[in-house]
């Protein structure tokens, strides 16, 4: 009996194991699927029906509706790196900035596309633990510079910007002056804070408690 309970045992942990290594990744392609079929999908609807690549090629090939969109993305940010791009886009700008509501979505949108998606964006600097909402609760927060300006000059402390997320979606939060002595530094980089947040704590980094001492 012992040993048949062991033999089950050993089977159940390897069945565990299996799905522990076999759903990230099927997951994965599963959502990767969805994804390309969707912008198939949306490509073959803008494209006249006697144009479709389907009709055109010998055999149907998953993906280039995306690949059509990355191309067309592509070529409109290289229309927009001239100078008569850039003067389109002011042009649009300009008439977004006079439409009351739609500019301020139209200005939020544009802020976050550019901190999140451009690859220069220092944005946030350091991620910090925070206590909040009060004493003996903690919160992770991202440095995004030092406060400056009225608020700086109404405050006594040396006080910093700090922007504290939102789980799952960290692209929204609220905006936080700490006093520096108040945060608490981590060693984990700003991508390993956002993938923390993003998945509710599921996802934690690995933490060298020797780092410290060999430095």
């Amino acid at each position: 009996m012992k040993q048949s309970k062991s033999f089950f045992t050993k089977i159940r942990g390897y069945f565990l194991t299996g799905i522990v290594v076999t759903a990230p990744v099927g997951l994965t392609f599963y959502v990767a699927i969805l994804f390309i079929n969707f912008i198939d999908s949306k490509v073959r609807n803008l494209i006249p029906e006697k144009y479709h690549y389907d009709n055109l090629l010998p055999i149907e090939i998953p993906g280039i509706g995306l690949i059509f969109v990355f191309l067309l993305l592509t070529f409109i940010g290289f229309l927009t790196a001239g100078l008569i791009g850039r003067f389109v886009i002011k042009l649009g700008e300009r008439i977004i900035s006079r439409l009351p509501i739609i500019r301020s979505v139209y200005g939020a949108l544009k802020q976050i596309f550019e901190s999140v998606l451009a690859s220069s964006s220092k944005s946030f600097r350091e991620v910090v633990l925070v206590e909040y909402p009060r004493k003996g609760i903690w919160a992770i927060g991202f440095i995004t510079g030092d406060t400056k300006g009225e608020v700086k000059n109404i405050t006594k402390d040396e006080m910093v910007n700090v922007f504290l997320p939102t789980t799952p979606n960290p692209t929204s939060g609220f905006l936080l002056f700490i006093p520096s002595k108040d945060l608490t530094v981590l060693e984990m980089n700003v991508e390993e804070g956002i993938k923390m947040v993003i998945s509710g704590g599921i996802i934690t980094p690995k933490f060298l408690k020797n780092k410290k001492n060999k430095n």
